[in-house]
Order: C-alpha cells, then structure tokens, then sequence
C-alpha cells in the first residue's frame, strides 16, 4: 500500500511545472513600470509650463490710455505698470520693490511712473479693486488706495471673499476719503471706460502677464527687484527719449 501511495505522487513522465515568477521579480518590474510613467508625466509637466518672457523692444508713442501718474511726467524715463490687483506678483512688487522706485528713482525725479489696471478674468474681485482705486482718485488718493488694496491683498481677494466691497469702503475711511462720496461713485462702477482703456493697452502693448512694466522702450514682465529695475532705467536713461504718453488726470504723487 505504501508503494501505491508513492507512486500516486509521482510526476507524469513528460510534464514539467513552470515555476512562478519570484515576487521580487514582479515587484522590481512594476517599479520601473511606475518609475517610467511617473518621469513621462513630470517631463510633460515641465514642458507645459510657462517659460521666462525675453525683455522686448516695444513702441510706446501711441499709447493713449490715462493710467496713473506718480513723479514728474517729463522726467528723463517714462516707465509703465500693467498689473492685476489680485495678482501675487503684483502684490510683492509693490510692497517689496515699489517703496525703493518712489522714493530713490520717482522722488528723485529720475522717472515718471504710470499705472495701468490690467485685470485679469481669473481673479474676480480685481476689477471691483480697480474701480475702488479710480473712485479713489476722483479725490486725488488713488495711489493710496493703490497701496491699500496690494497690503491687504489676502483679505478681500476672490479666494477670501465674494463680498470685496466692505473691504475697500474700510480702506476709503482709512485713508481719509469722504466715504459717501466715495461710495456713490464704487456702487455706480464709475470709471469702467477708463478701467477698460488701460487693459486695452495693455493689449496693444502685447502683456500677457502681470505685472509687466515697459521701462524705456523695454517690456519686462515679471515682479524684479530693485537693483534690476534700476538697470533696465539707466539703459533707457541713456537712450533719446520717446514722446510721452496722454496725460492723466490724477494728480501726481510726488
């Protein structure tokens, strides 16, 4: 009986069991599986993202939109500012680079600055923000407004609230503006001709992104520093100068 137990076990003569793959194995190919995909998607990433614009040369004898003015509209260096105030970038440069422009490039009437509104469709609050800082204007604050709105950029912008009206009133009575007044004239959405000339040239300008200045005759697109920006104006400094462009009607800040 043994025997026949024994030989019930034995192999049939011919077959030969295929041995499983170890699991090691499997597992160092699915890793490389996994690796390869994962390094087509970061390839893909990378590619897809935006790239450094390169400095351009524009032409800034037909702009025609008011923008804002600070310094004296004939200094040497006329430079613009095409930014979103919802913007981060445009919120760093102002509160970073900014105070360093007015008061070493601006003040020392080296440049004639202007800000043009440039807002963004992304960013819903940031044409109610430029509507705020033109009311601001009509009362001769707007660069105060301007201020106000990039410090506290994180409290009424589209991800912070739906409502960014209360906010801007707060800054209105802040910096010293008759509130009613000025309150007539936000709850109206009075300025949006003026609003919407500034993005128009912009676009004729060719911004893509915010911020973007035209310093000189160079586009440069991107929240720089000072020691750059101080750069770009002694190049243009030593270049003939461009006409200027259209007046505004705000009164400049010196």
């Amino acid at each position: 009986m043994a025997g026949g137990r024994d030989a019930g076990k034995r192999k049939r003569p011919g077959v030969v069991k295929k041995k499983k793959p170890a699991k090691s194995s499997r597992g160092f190919y699915l890793l490389l599986a996994i690796i390869f995909i994962g390094g087509g998607v970061w390839l893909a990433t990378l590619a897809s993202r935006p790239k450094a614009a390169p400095v351009q040369e524009v032409d800034v004898t037909a702009a025609a939109a008011e923008g804002y003015l600070a310094g004296n509209p004939s200094a040497p260096v006329q430079v613009l500012e095409f930014a979103d105030y919802e913007c981060p970038a445009c919120g760093q440069f102002s509160l970073v680079t900014e105070p360093d422009v007015r008061r070493r490039l601006i003040q020392a009437g080296l440049v004639s600055y202007r800000f043009y509104d440039f807002p963004l469709p992304q960013h819903k609050n940031s044409l109610q923000a430029s509507i705020a800082a033109a009311c601001a204007d009509d009362q001769k604050k707007f660069w105060e407004m301007h201020d106000a709105l990039f410090f506290n950029q994180p409290e009424w912008s589209t991800g912070a609230t739906t409502n960014p009206g209360k906010f801007f009133q707060d800054y209105a009575k802040q910096i010293g503006l008759n509130v009613d007044d000025w309150k007539k004239c936000f709850e109206a959405q009075q300025h949006l001709t003026r609003i919407y000339g500034n993005r128009k040239e912009g676009d004729r300008v060719g911004v893509s992104q915010t911020p973007t200045f035209v310093i000189g005759r160079k586009k440069v697109v991107g929240a720089i520093g000072y020691d750059e920006f101080k750069m770009y104006v002694d190049s243009a400094a030593a270049l003939p100068p461009a006409p200027a462009p259209a007046g505004p009607k705000s009164t400049p800040k010196q």
